[in-house]
């Protein structure tokens, strides 16, 4: 598909709010058109759900906290159960970002914080230190394979809890207008490409997604796909629209 010149594309998440984002220097460089629009959103569930999903959370000595989301909601259905934050409660973070987003809610030198390296799994060696712990892990309904695996390998006494749920977008204002290139990141993203619009065909749009899992959703629905990320050479999806875009874009 490089005989086709790319002028607009939309990524399917929110607009960073960084004026230094790698997606303005493709833009400007490039000279295309890049919009972004959420395909997927989150939702909390409320107090009275993670209730029923008997979770106390007195019951708990360690959190487990993987992204912002877990953060947020977490704090949110404490606040809304009444329940007193002990200051001796460990809080387990997945990265430095995590643990730094918790400052939002907890004065950093009165806690307990621990931080993994960016994969889940290599929090491993921090949950040996403290097996005897008793760990919650407030998730979303689609929680990664691996954490659970990974938990379940060092023989932790952990509980999971869907906190908030990963829900598909209202895109009906998007029904006439095309894109060269559609970006996608998750699994849910391309879901929610066909939910809203059941008869949508690909045809010279060309489909951009980050993952394996997300590669295989958009094969699953029929798509062709023309950038793929993380690889060597591209890790990131603005590195792979970049090459993309100035391969397409040569000449033209």
């Amino acid at each position: 598909m490089f005989n086709m010149k790319v002028k607009t594309i939309l990524v399917s998440q929110p607009e960073p709010k960084v004026e230094n984002s790698p997606y303005f220097d493709l833009q400007n460089k490039h000279k295309v058109k890049v919009d972004f629009r959420p395909f997927i959103h989150v939702e909390g569930v409320s107090a009275k759900d993670v209730r029923a999903q008997k979770i106390d959370l007195n019951n708990y000595s360690a959190i487990i906290l993987t992204s912002k989301n877990s953060v947020d909601h977490f704090f949110r259905v404490a606040e809304e159960m009444r329940y007193k934050i002990p200051e001796d409660l460990r809080y387990f973070c997945q990265s430095e970002a995590v643990a730094f987003y918790l400052q939002k809610y907890v004065v950093y030198r009165k806690r307990k914080i621990y931080v993994g390296q960016k994969d889940f799994v290599d929090m491993s060696t921090l949950f040996k230190k403290y097996k005897d712990e008793k760990f919650l892990l407030p998730s979303s309904d689609q929680l990664n394979a691996d954490i659970p695996q990974t938990l379940n390998n060092l023989k932790l006494d952990w509980t999971p809890g869907t906190f908030y749920k990963t829900v598909m977008s209202d895109l009906s204002d998007l029904k006439d207008v095309y894109y060269d290139v559609l970006a996608f990141f998750s699994p849910t993203g391309i879901k929610s490409l066909f939910k809203n619009f059941p008869d949508f065909e690909q045809n010279n749009t060309r489909i951009a997604v980050f993952g394996s899992t997300t590669q295989k959703e958009a094969l699953e629905h029929g798509l062709r796909v023309d950038i793929l990320a993380p690889t060597p050479e591209t890790p990131s999806m603005t590195m792979a629209l970049e090459k993309y875009v100035a391969e397409a874009n040569k000449g033209k």
